[in-house]
């Protein structure tokens, strides 16, 4: 069982990023690190050091200090994040479509191009090069610097690729971020070929995590095609997510389509006082709504404690749905400029266990190891007077529990 603490805890120290090395050639093919192609517990797990780690502490030193330079641009040339996205294609491509993750980990939910938010996220909440992550996706589109954002966090895949995740998101596709400002931004910017490399390499995704097989992590959220008569263990759901072949684009119903695209069915969506149940086409006019007897059921037919997922803005950046059975986080503050919601981040860990007695160090170790995860949040909240986009400065604050539907 995973034990989520309801206070919120509140960062106090600001992590900054060391010294990166500079000046590397660009590159001549692709920076994929040797990884085995199972994902490990990354506490545990050390990464070969190669010759291409230079060169992408180069990239993500220079996308650190864009947010110095008065004209904001991207601090990489076309040909250095062709090679990037080249790269982590293949990297994504030796992992499995469903991963299976230990703690401790941070997971994040939407980004949006918000880049200067997602650089005070990992000030806050660690560097990856000390801190395990698992993002949810939708990193693009709406923000003004989807380009930034959707760099750096390639460039820390493949700097980190046994300890740093990115799932796919439904504005990780052709058909959405052609029209919601990824597209647009890309033209602009660098050119439409660009943007097709992305794409490239968002078809290669995975696309849902467990961890420490009790939480199930996706996007969006739950599918018909998850409760089938045929899928009666957690081994069964692994295989069927793990059959989904990649690369692929997002289908419009389907497997894919619902884990990307499906949302809690909230009681202001039934109407006349009806509890909601069952499945329900979404209001998205995509995919569905799911009560909470559907998360009941799949729950305990494959042993698991919550599902956590992103997809909908919440005004303290988390929300519980189900008595707790499922989680929806969001990781960009003042969305848009226009709401005016902190971001979360749920930060598993193991609970510290008092050490047997008389002491045995090898005993405390292995109950280290089978300890239950322990789950709380980081809140990022950006003041904003006067409805302004915020600076880098701006503090955090703690907010309680939410009770209310998506907003």
């Amino acid at each position: 069982m995973v034990a989520v603490d309801p206070q919120i805890s509140l960062i106090g120290e600001t992590t900054c990023l060391s010294d990166c090395i500079e000046g590397a050639p660009p590159p001549q093919g692709e920076l994929v690190p040797a990884v085995d192609n199972r994902v490990h517990n990354q506490s545990n797990t050390k990464v070969s050091v190669n010759s291409n780690n230079e060169l992408l502490d180069s990239y993500i030193s220079r996308l650190w200090r864009i947010r110095e330079k008065a004209n904001r641009s991207l601090m990489l040339t076309s040909d250095e994040v062709t090679s990037i996205c080249r790269s982590v294609r293949t990297l994504f491509l030796t992992q499995p479509g469903l991963l299976d993750l230990g703690g401790p980990i941070k997971v994040c939910g939407d980004i949006h191009g918000q880049y200067d938010d997602l650089l005070r996220l990992f000030e806050l909440c660690g560097l990856p090069d000390k801190v395990n992550y698992l993002f949810l996706g939708d990193y693009v589109d709406r923000g003004r610097q989807s380009l930034e954002t959707i760099c750096l966090l390639f460039c820390y895949k493949l700097r980190y690729p046994t300890r740093f995740f990115l799932l796919r998101g439904n504005h990780e596709s052709q058909a959405i971020s052609r029209i919601y400002g990824f597209f647009e931004e890309c033209r602009r910017r660098f050119s439409v070929k660009l943007w097709r490399t992305f794409i490239d390499a968002f078809s290669c995704m995975p696309v849902s995590a467990i961890i420490e097989n009790q939480i199930f992590c996706c996007h969006g959220g739950l599918s018909p095609e998850m409760l089938t008569p045929e899928l009666t263990s957690l081994a069964d759901l692994k295989r069927k997510i793990r059959e989904i072949i990649r690369p692929c684009d997002v289908p419009d119903c389907g497997l894919l389509c619902d884990l990307l695209w499906s949302d809690p069915w909230y009681l202001e969506s039934v109407g006349d006082g009806r509890e909601p149940r069952g499945w329900e086409p979404s209001e998205r006019g995509v995919s569905y709504m799911f009560g909470p007897d559907i998360i009941d059921r799949f729950l305990e037919r494959f042993n698991l404690d919550l599902i956590c997922r992103a997809h909908q803005v919440v005004e303290d950046g988390y929300e519980f749905y189900a008595n707790r059975s499922l989680v929806t986080i969001f990781s960009a503050p003042n969305y848009c400029g226009e709401f005016d919601n902190a971001a979360a981040v749920f930060c598993l860990n193991r609970a510290v266990l008092a050490p047997n007695y008389p002491f045995d160090s090898t005993s405390s170790l292995r109950n280290q190891e089978d300890a239950e995860l322990e789950g709380s949040f980081h809140i990022l909240r950006t003041d904003v007077p006067g409805g302004s986009r915020p600076n880098a400065s701006s503090g955090l604050t703690t907010h309680p529990n939410s009770a209310q539907g998506p907003k």
